[in-house]
């Protein structure tokens, strides 16, 4: 199979879909790779480590034409008009929010399969854990800063010094992302509670972490009643495939404390605050009430080489199953593959996409099987 690796053109996006690594693995299975000159730059891997790696370095034309393309970020509309029947698109999606890039795949006529829905065998999101961990690391650091008088914010550092108190934080969501905020956002000295619905997850946390941060169960009420006294909010909720669900409204801004800082890292989602708008690293914040968010649709681009090759481990055992079997075979022998399945031929394939948008849609599996 000929694979084909983009320049991402995401302001400020410097992951790569594959590294060198990844050529290495693929061109030994008898795969061709061509890589669009300086793909790689941002997170340090130059257009020689490529062809090292046997790699045939090209033109964005030449690389959107190859059967199967690997990205990191949705696919820009001028990406997607590049598109064609046949061809398989393997990145992330987040398509319950984005309603023109959903019909213009469908459209196009291609297969995509989106990182962010791809399952194992125990529930996860082993393509999404990657990213969330580094968003989750990365929410108390830009929330810090977003948190300094200069930016905005209250002015309020994070640890506090002797005989003044720390920054309080409130992470709601206690999965991969909520986890690792709050350990990071505790290490900084801030004192941090995670909010979730699941009390199975939340005894775990507190088995756990308990030195580390509170734990509380996310009623609206103790939502209502905790934000009220943070310095920072950190929005880490995910249904996989869905909408995020607005947890903070509006009419709870003047509630809080001016200058509190917002970190949306649910915003390839849709946000789960009500006054979240995507935003990007040249312009990470803006002001709503008095409130600072910050809603980078991106965060990992910021930290490129750690979060492509992060993500690169990841993939790589699924990018040589579509390559080694072509996509219907991997994906009727994968169920877990199958249900990163969004898009074929003009059909919508993922339940919670259809549901966000009112659409239909075929069971990936048995899309997958008829094509196999």
């Amino acid at each position: 199979m000929r694979i084909g690796c983009p320049k991402e053109i995401k302001t400020r996006e410097y992951r790569v879909g594959l590294s060198p690594a990844a050529v290495t693995a693929l061109t030994a299975r008898g795969h061709s790779v061509v890589i669009e000159t300086g793909a790689g730059e941002g997170a340090g891997f130059d257009d020689d480590a490529y062809r090292a790696a046997g790699a045939e370095i090209g033109d964005v034309d030449a690389a959107f034409s190859a059967d199967m393309i690997v990205k990191v970020k949705e696919p820009q509309a001028v990406e997607r008009a590049r598109l064609s029947e046949g061809q398989l698109l393997f990145t992330y999606l987040h398509l319950a929010p984005d309603v023109p890039q959903t019909e213009e795949l469908l459209a196009s006529g291609c297969t995509a399969i989106a990182y962010e829905t791809v399952t194992d065998r125990d529930g996860h999101l082993p393509l999404l854990a990657p990213m969330s961990e580094v968003a989750g690391r990365l929410a108390p650091q830009v929330g810090s800063w977003a948190l300094q008088k200069a930016n905005g914010g209250r002015g309020v550092l994070m640890g506090g010094v002797p005989g003044v108190g720390p920054a309080e934080v409130v992470v709601l969501g206690g999965g991969v992302v909520g986890t690792h905020a709050a350990r990071i956002a505790a290490g900084m000295g801030a004192e941090v509670t995670v909010l979730d619905l699941s009390l199975p997850r939340l005894r775990q946390l507190d088995d756990l972490f308990s030195r580390d941060f509170r734990t509380r169960y996310a009623s609206e009420a103790a939502i209502a009643d905790l934000i009220t006294r943070a310095d920072m909010v950190i929005g880490a909720v995910l249904i996989p495939g869905a909408e995020a669900p607005k947890l903070v409204r509006r009419a709870h801004l003047p509630t809080m404390k001016t200058g509190a800082v917002l970190v949306d890292v649910a915003i390839d989602q849709g946000g789960c605050f009500e006054t979240s708008t995507p935003t990007t690293h040249d312009e990470p914040i803006y002001e709503v009430d008095g409130i600072v968010h910050y809603c980078v649709a991106n965060m990992p681009g910021a930290v490129a080489r750690t979060s492509t090759i992060a993500l690169g481990n990841a993939t790589m055992p699924f990018v040589l199953a579509l390559a080694d079997k072509g996509w219907a075979r991997a994906c009727a022998e994968d169920p877990h593959l199958a249900a990163g399945l969004n898009i074929h031929a003009g059909q919508l394939t993922n339940a919670a996409v259809a549901q966000a948008q009112g659409r239909d849609f075929a069971a990936p599996a048995e899309v997958a099987q008829a094509a196999a």
